[in-house]
């Protein structure tokens, strides 16, 4: 019987030891591939995240047909969930705005995000999100497509989560970003106690999970913090907005950011659209021209 229990444990460690460690189903590096208009889906090697990491790109017509042109970049970042579904109608907004000639032909890279990752990396280590995308997704577009490859012609776009990691990547790296666009965004203010968008156990969760339950790491990997850090920079050479509805549950922490970025003296449009709470299509239809301005002024 000793010998059996024997064999038995081994056998029991063996089977454990071969077993695949169980994916983390916060971190989907590779997404299923979203069907949309002039938009592929692709995946590269990133060094930080170890793996492949699939992104989707937009790309402007005529883009084939002239091999000497060279087109600006917009970085587009989503909101929580992980912006699959807004693929489609934003591709079609894009496609429409260049065809009425309200903005030059430019790419659309679609970041994968994750469901929930902040656009940071994570403090524990188990998701570099920020490396993957500024890094490792920067220089990958730029090798393998006609851009602009410089400030100039990169432009930061994102809704909620991807407004608030907007802001992060466009103030933390103003030598990478000239053009940055914060619409409802957040979480914009200086402690994660909770969240306008979700219960108080979900903010909990999210600072245990990305920001290591630590709410002096949240602040000091904050857009505030970077504005902070850059301001002279930022006010002199980029080119920033803020859009959120009225009805946005997140309002009152864009307009005390708002009013912060004012502190620090950096320059930006103001935008409030009334009767619009946190939807971005709806966001996108309010503003109408104002939006297109925005990137024209960018892309000059």
């Amino acid at each position: 019987m000793a010998v059996l229990c024997t064999l038995l444990l081994v056998a029991s460690a063996a089977v454990f030891a071969a077993a695949p460690a169980r994916a983390d189903s916060r971190i989907e590096w590779m997404t299923p591939a979203m069907p949309a208009p002039r938009v592929s889906y692709q995946t590269f090697d990133s060094r930080a995240a170890g793996t492949r990491v699939s992104y989707h790109v937009f790309i402007p017509p005529g883009y084939a047909q002239d091999e000497r042109r060279r087109y600006p970049v917009v970085y587009w970042l989503h909101g929580s969930g992980g912006g699959l579904q807004g693929i489609a109608p934003l591709a079609r907004h894009f496609d429409a705005a260049i065809a009425a000639g309200r903005v030059p032909p430019l790419l659309v890279v679609f970041v994968n995000g994750l469901r929930m990752g902040m656009y940071v990396d994570w403090k524990d280590g188990s998701a570099p999100l920020e490396t993957v995308i500024v890094r490792d997704l920067v220089q990958h577009i730029d090798a393998n497509y006609r851009t602009i490859a410089t400030r100039e012609g990169r432009l930061l776009d994102g809704f909620s989560m991807g407004g608030y990691g907007a802001a992060r990547f466009g103030f933390k790296y103003p030598e990478l970003f000239r053009a940055v666009s914060i619409v409802g965004a957040g979480p914009m203010q200086e402690t994660l106690v909770y969240t306008p968008r979700a219960s108080g156990m979900q903010a909990s969760e999210l600072l245990r999970d990305v920001y290591g339950g630590d709410p002096a790491h949240f602040l000091a990997v904050s857009p505030r913090r970077h504005a902070a850090d850059n301001a002279a920079r930022i006010a002199r050479d980029s080119l920033v907005r803020m859009v959120i509805g009225a009805q946005d549950e997140t309002f009152r922490n864009n307009l005390a950011f708002h009013e912060y970025l004012k502190g620090l003296g950096i320059p930006h449009e103001w935008i409030v659209l009334e009767g619009i709470g946190h939807d971005p299509l709806r966001v996108l239809q309010a503003l109408g021209d104002r939006n297109w301005a925005f990137y024209r002024a960018a892309f000059q």
